[in-house]
């Protein structure tokens, strides 16, 4: 099959090889996208004992004349898009070098953003040929990063690999070198009057009082003192961000409350293995507090509810839908990945979301969208033990939910002390938006659905 192939692409150099019968055949004609026929320069490039300066590889031939040719051509890898709120980042490691070969969608580089992790791929297959900018720079949306020489595998790999079984030959070495040993041992026997210096190695034990002397003056000393300065990367400088706006924008008060977990706990240990079973959900508490929340936002729905505006708002949003974020602890700081219209799940639906987004976020692998929006916040600090605590809002919404850890305690019921698990509940609102009332009544209600599981049911 025959190829056709623009002269406009070749140099003058490339043009000297082709000889002036095909430059004028009627298939040729200059400055235009019509071109030469292969068959027409095969007899002319593979006479050539060294094409001349990529002849064949400007063509794109795969193989001409006996040459195996690749086809070079080189692409630049830049900054994917990340979301319409973010337009730049830290490109924070390059997990390919220059010359390594990537296959297409192969991770190339990590941008580190105020919310999350951004992999950077391959667009094709190739071989890393230049590294435009440097680890730890600010990168922008749309900014080149590499050049990619577009390719299959070098064959540079596969010659080494060819190589190396040829190396067992150093192995004649040692052999002289075990022959030359002997050669020491017959001299030596003539110079045995010299050897009775030898016991020189002796003074050798000397250095041992010295480091006894080196103890002794070490133990005043007050100890190890340094410290270490680490640059705060962007996720934990917009979390100090966004924590401060909030100290500063909203009239933050945080009200508490006692519930007695036995009933969910009860509840919990009675459908949990059948819900595992059916599902493949873990039935926890996480599920619960959120149905609760969900509930008593009808008679409350003004913790639902934002302030927007400019100078600190004038405006109020009320929502018909509930999204909440979840708040969730991770190696580089706190994110909070949004569980949507919470108010259309069952408790094993909330459960699962919950689930799926904790195990994304431990990954790794939360998107922006996963984290955009959310109305109503809940955090679960119990897990790493907290007794109490006051949350902080996540701006714009207007309340947060704190839970904390579960701890038997005597509580008077009907008159008498019995030990119950107890959990401390707090509830830090915007009172820009929420009073008193307000906010202790929703409290109130989201006790009596812990408290009482089968109120939800009534919801």
């Amino acid at each position: 099959m025959a190829f056709r192939f623009p002269l406009h692409r070749l140099s003058e150099q490339h043009l000297r090889v082709i000889p002036r019968v095909a430059q004028s055949s009627r298939n040729v004609c200059l400055g235009t996208r019509r071109g030469l026929t292969s068959a027409a320069l095969r007899p002319w490039v593979s006479n050539i004992s060294r094409p001349a300066s990529g002849l064949p590889q400007v063509l794109g031939l795969a193989s001409f004349g006996g040459y195996q040719v690749r086809t070079y051509a080189d692409t630049i890898v830049k900054v994917p898009q990340m979301a319409e709120s973010i337009t730049e980042g830290t490109l924070k490691q390059f997990s390919k070098q220059v010359g390594d070969y990537v296959e297409r969608d192969e991770e190339i580089a990590t941008i580190e953003t105020d919310k999350i992790d951004v992999s950077v791929n391959a667009p094709e297959s190739g071989t890393i040929k230049e590294l435009l900018v440097n680890e730890e720079d600010t990168v922008t949306v749309g900014q080149e990063l590499a050049k990619l020489e577009l390719g299959g595998a070098p064959e540079t790999k596969k010659e080494d690999a060819t190589e190396k079984p040829k190396e067992p030959a150093p192995t004649k070495e040692p052999k002289a070198a075990e022959q030359e040993q002997p050669k020491t041992p017959e001299t030596s026997p003539a110079s045995t009057k010299p050897a009775t210096p030898e016991p020189e190695p002796s003074k050798k034990p000397e250095p041992s009082p010295s480091k006894a002397e080196n103890r002794d003056d070490a133990k005043p000393s007050p100890g190890i003192r340094e410290e270490r300065r680490v640059k705060m990367n962007r996720m934990r400088l917009r979390i100090a961000e966004r924590l401060k706006q909030s100290q500063n924008t909203a009239a933050s008060l945080t009200t508490f409350n006692e519930v007695d977990m036995s009933s969910l706990m009860e509840f919990r240990k009675l459908y949990k293995d059948d819900v595992l079973k059916k599902t493949g959900v873990k039935l926890g508490f996480m599920s619960a507090f959120s149905r609760a929340c969900v509930l008593a936002m009808k008679d409350v729905p003004a913790v639902n509810a934002s302030i927007e505006g400019p100078n600190g708002g004038d405006t109020i949003v009320y929502r018909d839908y509930v999204d909440i974020s979840v708040a969730v602890a991770t190696e580089k700081g706190l994110v909070t990945p949004v569980v949507r219209n919470a108010e259309t799940m069952d408790l094993v639906g909330i459960e699962k979301a919950i689930a799926d987004l904790g195990k994304k976020a431990r990954d790794n692998k939360l998107t922006i969208e996963d984290m955009a929006g959310g109305s109503f916040t809940i955090s679960n600090g119990g897990v790493f033990g907290s007794l109490m605590g006051t949350p902080i809002i996540n701006l714009p919404q207007t309340a947060v939910l704190g839970l904390h850890a579960i701890k038997e305690k005597p509580v008077a019921v009907n008159g008498k002390i019995e030990i119950r698990p107890m959990m401390y509940l707090a509830l830090t609102y915007d009172h820009r938006l929420l009073d008193g009332r307000e906010a202790v009544t929703f409290l109130v209600k989201v006790k009596e659905y812990i408290e009482d599981p089968r109120r939800m049911l009534l919801g």
